[in-house]
């Protein structure tokens, strides 16, 4: 077989590389460009050398084992311009639906990047450091997934990534169901090596600064051991939608046919930075959260409804203003992007990480090594200023809501801020502009107010810290014995500050005093900003200890050469504190999500290996874990490779795995809520004052936000997996080698959030009583229940009240399937002496990723923006690869990687059912015009180009353009309302545009 040594490639021996890898179905999360593989076939020494390949517990020659396996070295990753382990793993085509990428920044892991194979989510995905699980991120993705963040695991030392494409729960346990990712890391280094580089956007921005040492001592061939320590530093730059200009810096479309989604430029109760009010009442002079139901009417509308004249505190508009003269809220107000103004592309991030290792020879047949490893990661988020008017926090009372009926600005305010109606020191309130008409009235004088806090920067910095090391020993005896034993440990520590979230109770002082200017907000000192908004800074951590140990036995020999049987053990500790950031419930749209847990697994595994012919190898492998909670799972695997002649060999596997529930879905202390736009049904509304024919003009019974509050539910099961593959490697002549291998995944029940939570809503409102509905809603299944109710209607008190939170458990329900196939190929052409060339081939095409729920249609989702409701919301790519060409000439390198994305239909089934675009698009629902219109999002194709010129052995200098023809991101009008118009995990370099780096790299 054609197989070049990973020392090789590293050396330069592989001078041209072509790779295409299309990857499909990733959901959300930020774009690491596809970077290209090198597939497995070119992993090993033309002089063979003992290796465990990931997905095995023997050392071997062959690294072609039947599992499909991809392998990326640091030299492909050098050529395509890699510079963090995000960015590599991520490039995998099979990294899919449920991807992470820093560049999404409004999800529950902004700042945490993660792959997910398969489209299975990053909690079905394990990624492993030589060999040995880490602790997971302590922010669970979605509320509930959890995985490795990949920005704490240094880049400097990888020696290759090897990704294992495969269910390989019989080996390594729980989450291995998408798939295994293993970071191999260099066990030994004697000398001095660094590198220096930076660069640069063409727009000027996105500043990149990169450095790495490592200093090692120890002949370990000579001497019996080998010392090295190593550090690493990156510093990459914001970068703001204004920059990139439209599409990317508005949801304004409407010069391109699109659909005009800003409403701050035209809508006088969309809140922005300058603040509209009008007035209402004020039931309770001391609260500015007693406002009226509905503002005063001004006048009637030519279909006899009230409208209300609402005024500007501000006019000063530096965008310009307009004019509202129909409708029900009328009067003036400045025109604002707020898109343009507050959006980023890209946050800043800055990593530094320091490595050690000892590796030391005790005898002839022990070995020993110990590392240690400390990884920090800090992302500062900037984001839109956070609105007056908000829902109450989950759990909070419903009376701290200041949206319905909404906060206003009192007549008088005081000094301290009390009873200022009557207060000695009571003054007018210069915030509120009917204050002098009404001091008299003061009930009927209130100001109800729409602001944003645009005085206030808003968003988060999050610092997390990562602190791993290992120790272990291995040797053999008896001549056919091997056995080693390791044990890990790894603590991250994360803290959060949130700044721009308002506090309520200091709101409410700062309006009552008027210390807070709604006027003219520059003129607010510091202190007031700081009062109004103080910083939230909540820790939280996770930790993992693990011993492992196994013994392995050539049994026999067979035909095709020696029997080999494995056995091995692992004892493994995890917890998880992620604190609840808003625990006292005191500030609006703070997440209340927390998580709790800790168990111990304990696990016996098994791999048995037969080369009962030289051309069949059949390989067996279990294993057995138990969860402290209180279920256990064993996981089968079978492998066959069958190679009729030495050009052509094929390969199969069959497998089952699970992924066992995490602290967020299980732990009893562990909760989430989420609030959805809910209108309540006919009945209720005229119940309230409404009629049948003529609607309801009562805000009590008019569309809201109802909650959803999950806890953790300790009698999940795990989810199930039955996985198989089948393949075939090809190498017709030496020096072109290529692998062809399908797919096919299901996963059965899948831990699923509420599903009956509609139920529950419609169950709730079927009744005319609170017990009647009370108990309705406990009826629709274990964990479902009323959590708040709100206030009762002052208009009809008797009548039913709202419900402003229900509870719903996280159960097990519905199954997935997907399926397809991945292609690679490598050609490695010898031109001439001195002349190298290389290409490389990786494609992934999902032919299906469908979710079967427990009623109403199959989801659809391979080739669409489904699963929308799966982290950041970016679907399921059919199609998706990267292409990577080298040409070596002596000392000099040049090296062209393209990647490609294929086109995505914008409709997701998880939001609504049907394949219309026309009826069913994310962007323009029911709009059969715009629907057609923007029915798909193109596809992406960009190239990046490196040149190397090695000076001597000492010295090589590099030089990097990213997206050499500056291609732009696909409109993408249907992604998240946090990216308008694009998607993060796929077209991120199509953001950033052309980019420059140059550097140096040093060995002594």
């Amino acid at each position: 077989m054609m197989i070049e040594t990973l020392s090789r490639l590293r050396s330069g021996a592989a001078p041209f590389a072509m790779l295409i890898g299309l990857n499909a179905a990733p959901a959300f999360a930020q774009t690491a460009q596809t970077l290209p593989a090198d597939t497995a076939q070119a992993a090993a020494e033309d002089e063979p050398k003992d290796i465990v390949v990931t997905g095995s517990l023997f050392r071997r020659t062959d690294t072609e084992t039947p599992s499909p396996v991809t392998v990326l070295t640091a030299d492909s990753l050098d050529k395509a311009g890699i510079s963090t382990i995000n960015e590599a793993i991520r490039s995998i085509s099979a990294d899919s639906a449920g991807s992470i990428g820093t560049g999404f920044q409004s999800g529950f892991s902004a700042g945490g990047s993660a792959v997910s194979l398969r489209g299975l989510g990053v909690s079905s995905t394990l990624v492993l450091i030589d060999g040995l699980r880490s602790t997971n991120f302590p922010i669970n993705d979605d509320g509930h997934n959890a995985y490795v963040d990949l920005n704490s695991i240094p880049f400097s030392l990888v020696d290759r990534v090897e990704v294992l494409k495969d269910g390989a729960s019989s080996t390594y346990g729980a989450d291995a169901i998408g798939g295994v990712v293993n970071i191999i890391l260099k066990k030994q280094f004697k000398g001095i090596d660094g590198l220096v580089e930076a660069g640069v956007a063409q727009e000027g921005d996105a500043g990149h600064q990169r450095a790495e040492l490592t200093l090692g001592y120890g002949d370990y061939a000579e001497s019996g051991w080998n010392f090295y320590i190593n550090g690493e530093y990156q510093h990459d730059g914001r970068v703001t939608n204004h920059s990139r200009g439209f599409p990317y810096n508005t949801t304004d479309l409407s010069p391109i046919g699109g659909l005009d989604n800003n409403t701050a430029d035209s809508t006088l109760t969309t809140p922005t930075p300058n603040a509209v009010v009008v007035r209402t009442n004020q039931t309770d002079l001391n609260n500015p959260l007693a406002g009226g139901t509905a503002p005063f009417a001004s006048g009637l509308q030519a279909n006899g409804t009230p409208y209300s004249n609402y005024s500007s505190l501000n006019l000063n508009c530096a965008g310009g203003s307009y004019t509202v003269t129909g409708g029900a809220a009328r009067g003036s107000g400045c025109k604002y992007d707020l898109t343009d103004l507050y959006f980023q592309l890209a946050p800043l991030q800055e990593r530094y990480a320091f490595n050690g290792r000892l590796s030391i020879r005790l005898s002839d047949n022990i070995e020993g090594y110990v590392t240690g490893s400390y990884s920090h990661d800090f992302v500062s988020i900037l984001n839109a200023p956070r609105a007056l008017r908000a829902t109450q926090p989950f759990g909070g009372s419903p009376a701290l809501a200041s949206s319905n009926p909404g906060i206003v600005l009192p007549v008088y305010v005081c000094g301290t801020g009390v009873n200022c109606a009557t207060a000695a020191d009571r003054r007018l309130n210069p915030n509120n502009p009917y204050a002098a008409a009404y001091a008299n009235d003061p009930a009927n004088g209130a100001a109800r107010i729409y602001y944003l806090f645009g005085d206030i920067k808003a968003g988060s910095d999050r610092s997390n810290e990562v602190i791993r090391g290992s120790a272990g020993l291995f040797g053999s005896f008896d001549g056919d014995w091997d056995w080693r034993v390791d044990a890990v440990g790894a603590k991250d520590n994360l803290s959060i500050t949130q700044y721009g979230f308002i506090n309520i109770p200091n709101l409410l002082n700062a309006i009552n005093t008027g210390s807070y200017n709604f006027v003219d907000p520059s003129l607010n000192s510091a202190a007031v900003r700081n009062f109004v908004s103080p910083n939230v800074t909540t820790p939280s951590f996770s930790s993992m200890v693990s011993l492992d140990a196994s013994v392995t036995k050539k049994l026999l020999t067979l035909p095709g050469g020696p029997l080999q049987l494995a056995v091995g053990g692992q004892i493994r500790r995890e917890t998880l504190t992620n604190n609840n950031q808003n625990a006292r419930l005191d500030t609006y749209t703070l997440t209340t999500s927390s998580a709790f847990g800790a168990h111990t697994v304990s696990a016996g595994y098994f791999e048995l290996d037969a080369p009962i012919l030289p051309q069949l190898d059949v390989n067996v492998s279990g294993r057995y874990d138990h969860y402290s909670e209180g279920f256990s799972h064993f996981s089968p695997k079978v492998g066959v490779k069958i190679t009729p002649i030495k050009q052509i060999a094929f390969r199969g596997t069959f497998s089952k795995g699970f992924r066992a529930p995490t602290f967020a879905e299980s732990g009893p202390r562990s909760q989430y809520a989420g609030f959805s736009t809910f209108t309540p049904p006919t009945a209720f509304q005229v119940a309230h004052g409404g009629t049948v024919a003529g609607g309801n003009t009562n805000p009590y019974a008019q569309a809201y936000q109802l909650g959803s509050g999950l806890v953790g539910n300790p009698n999940l099961k795990p989810e199930l997996s039955r996985s198989f593959t089948a393949g075939a490697i090809f190498e017709p002549v030496p020096w072109l080698s290529f692998t062809v291998d399908y797919y096919n995944v299901k996963k059965t029940g899948l831990i699923v959030a509420g599903p009956q939570i509609g139920d529950a809503r419609n169950a709730y409102y079927s009744q005319t009583t609170l017990a009647a509905a009370t108990a309705a809603v406990a009826a629709v299944g274990p964990g479902y229940s009323v959590n708040v109710v709100d206030a009762p209607d002052p208009l009809f008190p008797n009548a039913l009240p709202r419900v402003l939170i229900i509870n719903a458990p996280f159960v097990n329900a519905n199954y997935a399937i997907t399926s397809g196939i991945d292609v690679s190929a490598t050609a490695r052409i010898p031109i001439s002496d001195g002349i190298k060339f290389t290409s490389k081939i990786e494609v992934t095409d999902v032919f299906q990723y469908d979710l079967h729920p427990t009623t109403g249609p199959v989801q659809k989702f391979a080739g669409t923006l489904g699963p929308y409701e799966l982290s950041s919301g970016n679907g399921t790519p059919k199609w998706r690869g990267n292409w990577q060409n080298t040409l070596e000439v002596g000392d000099f390198s040049l090296t062209a990687t393209t990647y490609w994305v294929g086109r995505i239909k914008s409709i997701a089934n998880d939001e609504r059912a049907g394949d219309d675009c026309t009826l069913n698009n994310q962007y323009a629902t029911g709009d059969t015009a715009k629907g057609a219109q923007f029915c798909y999002i193109h596809s992406f194709l960009n190239t990046n180009l490196n040149a190397t010129a090695r000076v001597n052995d000492d010295f090589t200098f590099f030089v990097d353009v990213g997206n050499l023809f500056n291609a732009r991101a696909p409109i993408a009008p249907g992604a998240y309302a946090s990216a308008p118009n694009f998607l993060t995990t796929w077209h991120f370099a199509g953001l950033i545009g052309r980019t420059f780096k140059a550097g140096a790299t040093f060995k002594f």
